[in-house]
């Protein structure tokens, strides 16, 4: 910060599984004291998106700097999707400047941990295993720099079960105050506590080891909650994400409103450590923003989803005011196998879930609907706003040849995909599927 270099500055990579943003200190009801803490004494970010609201894209975008497509995340890892390039992970980029990469818990951006290149995986069951394995390697005082990812699957479904039957508890603002939601809430929150709870574990072995003052430390999650309406979609509710940065030379305290993306992580840290930026790169730094001398860094961002449990292709572009989806499938009924089971999709499943039907394009005013519900995409006087965010998504597919634009869509060589989006879940007979001609056929020409 200010032209300055931390000498060996060690980098804390904590990450979490579909959290969102439902965490203290964004305003939600729940007790997070850790991360209380740690926003209070780094910089937080109410504004920060995934590139892609499914598990490895939206890793593999912070972990590359870049979109999905470009990185070659078009799904899931273990459906078989991977990287186009390995050697774009960040720990290869840090490697050249000296740094040890150490891996404790989920990575989700290969099927086989051993291809991404990590220097040392530490043998992790659990989540409770995970924070042990990351504590007792920081409390081993490590003398070289190093870039540790320490991931948990806390706040991922199945959510721990709880006594309490969810009277007391309230729905996100997007669902229905029924009792199969609220029960819901009530297991979501004792994974949020208990995320709390393990990365607070792997926090304070960062103060009794002495290494806080040289340890960058990222946390964040990799894309909204796993409810309906949320995970596997690109309004705010799926892509939108924490993410909060605490080290030396970053400003306590400092809460930006600021439209920032998971790609710009990776070349803020490339300026901190003193590093070039490789050429792949899409994001942009934070540091303007973190030195006070830029309020914003971007005019959009983008999002997408290809695949998930099933193919599900939408883009969106986002700025401070506004929110365009596109979607591509030619029949645009709800996605089942997309919407992880629990009481509450089982409760809506009840009440017609499957005859709901998403737009073709959809246009948000995020001032006047910032709970991206009201489309505005037909009618007219908003009709140059469309235009306008139709032609950045445009330029943006073109100009990193997505291959929705190019007609180029490749399957992974193994994997399971669900090709039916009427399947109630992706634990029922998925099909097996390598011809990448029985998606395109789904899509609107």
């Amino acid at each position: 910060i200010g032209g300055k270099i931390v000498p060996k500055l060690n980098i804390l990579y904590l990450h979490s599984h579909d959290t969102g943003r439902f965490i203290q200190p964004y305003g939600f009801p729940v007790e997070t004291p850790n991360l209380q803490r740690l926003a209070e004494e780094g910089v937080m970010f109410r504004n920060c998106h995934c590139v892609g609201p499914t598990c490895s894209p939206s890793r593999a975008g912070l972990l590359t700097g870049q979109c999905a497509h470009s990185s070659g995340m078009l799904g899931l890892a273990h459906r078989g999707f991977g990287l186009n390039d390995y050697s774009q992970h960040i720990i290869h980029t840090l490697k050249k400047v000296g740094y040890r990469s150490i891996l404790a818990g989920v990575q989700h951006v290969a099927k086989n941990k051993e291809v991404i290149g990590y220097d040392l995986v530490l043998p992790t069951k659990g989540d409770a295993t995970v924070a042990n394995a990351a504590r007792e390697f920081l409390l081993s005082r490590p003398q070289e720099p190093f870039f540790m990812s320490v991931g948990f699957t806390d706040t991922h479904r199945s959510f721990p079960k709880v006594e309490e039957d969810g009277s007391y508890e309230s729905p996100p603002p997007l669902l229905p105050d029924h009792p199969a939601v609220r029960k819901d809430m009530a297991e979501f929150k004792a994974g949020v506590r208990r995320l709390d709870h393990h990365m607070g574990m792997v926090l304070s072995a960062l103060d009794e080891a002495g290494l806080r003052e040289n340890t960058l430390v990222v946390c964040t999650t990799d894309h909204g909650m796993a409810f309906p309406g949320m995970k596997c979609n690109l309004t705010a509710w799926g892509t939108g994400v924490m993410l909060m940065m605490r080290g030396p030379g970053l400003p306590k305290g400092l809460v930006l409103d600021s439209l920032v993306s998971h790609m710009d992580v990776y070349p803020t840290i490339c300026d901190l450590v003193g590093c070039e930026h490789p050429p792949w790169l899409q994001g942009y730094s934070l540091l303007p923003l973190l030195e006070g001398k830029a309020e914003e860094i971007r005019e959009e961002l983008f999002a997408e989803v290809t695949f998930h449990a099933a193919f599900e292709p939408q883009r969106g572009v986002r700025t401070q005011r506004w929110s365009y989806i596109r979607r591509y499938l030619d029949d645009l009924s709800v996605v089942l196998p997309n919407i992880d089971d629990g009481h509450t999709k089982s409760y809506l499943l009840e009440q017609g879930l499957r005859d709901m039907r998403h737009p073709r394009e959809a246009l948000y005013d995020l001032v006047y609907d910032p709970m991206e519900r009201c489309n505005l995409a037909e009618r007219p006087e908003y009709a140059s706003v469309l235009v306008d965010m139709r032609n950045r998504l445009d330029r943006w597919m073109r100009e990193t040849r997505d291959p929705l634009w190019d007609n180029n869509l490749v399957l992974p060589e193994t994997g399971v995909l669900v090709t039916s989006p009427n399947q109630t879940s992706p634990r029922e007979t998925a099909e097996w599927c390598h011809d990448a001609q029985v998606f395109l056929d789904m899509l609107v020409r």
